[in-house]
């Protein structure tokens, strides 16, 4: 078993707590910083609290949440649930490179960062207390990791996600972790998310996930959607007016903590 250092530091008690938690990462040979938010009532003695990995987006980074969108605080004590921010690096597309073995973003989130969690804090430390989502390049992660992981997360979430990143192959970094498309199409293939739809099972994994029309990824969004159709896959999918901006995640992510609040209860 991966043995894992932790180090917290407190950074506000007010209301909610933030936490930074640092993960020594055996997978990549680093220490990565991770923002924790504790609701209000957290304690270390009542029954374990629920928890949601909320991913940043490409450029982003664990403190994009709590800086661009602050009422993220108040809905952790809304809900009664931990709320944990990784980082993601800026560009790593939260998987395992084939191509960079230093860039290894499934296995430090999905275990790693799990465990460090689960064992700092008063979790339920099971699939059905744990959600995961994400904004942009956090979006394809969510459902990338929870497809790859069922028996981690239970329920997952995309807003704006860039479910297929097929159609980008100069943006983002992407050819830095999957190489060069034209020789490499199948790692392109095998990491996009749209393509892991085969990997779910009726309902299995309850998903949630939405896309403004005037976003550059709205096509992909959409045929993600009508993809769980044909296969009988439940889902909410929702799409509305909006860009690709914090105006629209500020929004979405009111809808999406209902959803997770509700599978948490159930």
């Amino acid at each position: 078993m991966t043995t894992l250092f932790v180090f917290c530091t407190v950074l506000s008690v007010f209301g909610s707590q933030l936490d930074t938690l640092k993960v020594a990462s055996k997978s990549m040979g680093k220490s990565i910083a991770n923002l924790v938010i504790l609701p209000d009532s957290y304690t270390a003695q009542k029954q374990g609290y629920p928890v949601l990995f909320l991913l940043h987006g490409a450029g982003g980074d664990h403190t994009d949440w709590v800086t661009k969108v602050g009422s993220i605080r108040d809905y952790a004590d809304a809900y009664n649930m931990i709320i944990v921010c990784p980082d993601g690096s800026k560009t790593s597309w939260y998987f395992d490179s084939p191509v960079d073995p230093d860039m290894r973003y499934e296995t430090y989130v999905a275990k790693e960062l799990v465990q460090a969690v689960d064992k700092k804090y008063n979790t339920l430390a099971n699939r059905e207390s744990r959600a995961i989502t994400g904004l942009s390049m956090g979006g394809h992660g969510a459902f990338y990791l929870a497809f790859k992981h069922q028996e981690v997360w239970g329920a997952a979430g995309s807003m704006s996600g860039g479910l297929d990143i097929r159609p980008f192959p100069e943006n983002w970094d992407l050819s830095k972790r999957l190489g060069d498309y034209a020789e490499n199409k199948g790692h392109w293939e095998d990491n996009t998310v749209i393509n892991m739809v085969y990997l779910l099972k009726k309902d299995n994994l309850k998903l949630i996930f939405d896309c403004g029309v005037n976003d550059f990824f709205y096509d992909a969004n959409k045929r993600m959607h009508q993809k769980l159709l044909e296969r009988n896959i439940p889902h909410d999918y929702i799409e509305r007016p909006g860009s690709h901006n914090w105006d629209y995640w500020a929004n979405a992510i009111q809808y999406q903590l209902l959803f997770f609040d509700s599978f948490f209860k159930s």
